[in-house]
């Protein structure tokens, strides 16, 4: 079937088409509109997100620092969930859709209270970055690894911890099976499965040359998926301990998998920031499309399968139908805010294309991921009403000007403010930044107080 995406190119879509759903009911409303839109809020990069069990609501995790809490068949933020002083790199809901658990660069384990949008407990869980996490099918145990050579578990009731086992390599995915054993998959391309009780290794699977990205294991207990940086993804049988299929596609690494439809069809996205749907029973490529012009880290479908959302590098959560591959969005409100910078080329207001969705030019304008830029030159930092800074900007002392907004730029917010939520920007060629500074200017100036 040829169905059109969100950038209006002819895309190949090959699945069959399901019945209607009362999403389904709003499409001929929301493709018709001039405009569309996408989850939107991240400062940066989304890294992470997961779907709830009923499908009504969804959580994002980004290199912006936040948790964001999203009600799904609107599009429209419910919260914002601020306790990470890092990129958040897991988040997932518990059975129960109103306990959450995230876990970020900082090494800390967050347990999450959705009702009441507070944490209910949180651990420093490793000393480096808490890359995943798995829960035990009995929901009694929670395993987490860090890339400091650990592998822990925890009690998911109070997160009491009850085992530290140390790594060769660094994990990066984990998975319990049907039966609570535990797989990991690590950097240097091992995939391992441990008992629980002891973390004792009863089994290798050797196949990965490169760092293993991602872990599934179907419901019957017979197999195992797993996803590795190289661009290869792999179908397991667990007694026989070897691949049994190899799924041929993706252009560069596969970040995440989803097995869905009775876990006969595999979703798959990557750094390519194409969404592939694949059959597991023969591994063909049964449809794909253009999710994100760049990479896209994660992917999750709704549970009637009828939609699946993916989290790009562009700062945006996307919905795609499944069945035709349309791009899906609510309507995009009008600020009624002017955007000059749409309409030039010049270096300045093309570099402040990607200032625009994070950050208002007037107090009158809804809220941002960012502060808005009302009086930014002479405007000490961290000192907009309202809106929670990293402590790191709170307690700098900088006042916006031409020389600290070049350094800024020029050395990276990570590195000029270390501990700040800025997502990672660099401009490093002078003229440019000089035009984007100049810019800045003329758009904060008195005219748009």
């Amino acid at each position: 079937m040829a169905a059109r995406s969100g950038k209006d190119s002819i895309i190949t879509w090959t699945l069959a088409v399901r019945p209607v759903h009362w999403l389904v009911a709003c499409l001929a409303f929301w493709l018709v509109m001039p405009a569309s839109a996408d989850f939107l809020g991240h400062g940066g990069p989304v890294r992470t997100l997961a779907l709830s069990p009923d499908g009504s609501r969804l959580l994002s995790g980004g290199f912006d620092y936040s948790v964001r809490l999203w009600e799904f068949g609107t599009q429209s933020e419910l919260a914002v969930l601020q306790g990470h002083d890092a990129p958040v790199n897991i988040v997932t809901f518990l059975p129960d859709g109103k306990r959450a658990l995230t876990g970020g660069g900082d090494g800390k384990l967050i347990l999450w209270d959705l009702e009441r949008r507070r944490p209910l407990r949180e651990v420093a869980a490793h000393t480096s970055q808490l890359i995943t996490l798995a829960v035990s099918n009995d929901g009694r145990i929670l395993a987490t690894a860090g890339w400091d050579r650990t592998l822990a578990l925890w009690s998911l009731d109070d997160l009491t911890l009850k085992a530290r086992w140390p790594l060769q390599s660094n994990a990066n995915a984990l998975v319990f099976d049907v039966d609570d054993a535990l797989y990991s998959g690590h950097q240097d391309g091992q995939l391992l499965r441990r008992d629980k009780s002891d973390g004792y290794v009863d089994a290798e699977f050797i196949g990965h040359g490169l760092p293993v990205t991602c872990l599934l294991a179907t419901r019957d207990g017979k197999r195992l998926l797993s996803a590795a940086l190289d661009g290869s993804l792999w179908l397991w049988d667990i007694d026989q301990r070897r691949a049994v299929r190899h799924f041929v596609g993706h252009d560069g690494p596969v970040y995440r998998l989803q097995l869905i439809d009775d876990d006969t069809t595999l979703v798959s996205i990557g750094h390519d920031g194409r969404l592939r749907d694949w059959d597991v029973a023969s591994g063909a490529l049964r449809g794909e499309l253009s999710a994100h012009d760049g990479p896209a880290w994660s992917v999750g479908v709704t549970p009637d399968g009828r939609f699946a959302v993916t989290a790009g590098s562009d700062a945006s959560l996307r919905v795609w139908h499944r069945a035709t591959g349309d791009r899906i969005g609510i309507p995009v409100a009008d600020t009624g805010r002017p955007e000059p910078w749409l309409d030039s080329d010049e270096p300045g207001p093309r570099m402040f294309r990607k200032c625009a969705a994070c950050h208002a030019l007037s107090t009158d304008e809804p809220a941002r991921s960012g502060p808005h830029f009302v009086g930014l030159f002479g405007r000490q930092a961290g000192s907009v009403d309202g809106y929670r800074y990293s402590s790191a900007l709170r307690q700098s002392h900088l006042v916006w000007n031409d020389e600290t907004l070049r350094a800024l730029f020029a050395e990276g917010p990570d590195i000029y403010l270390p501990g700040t939520k800025m997502p990672v920007q660099k401009i490093s060629d002078p003229e440019r930044l000089a035009a984007l500074i100049a810019y800045l200017r003329v758009l904060t100036g008195p005219t748009l107080d």
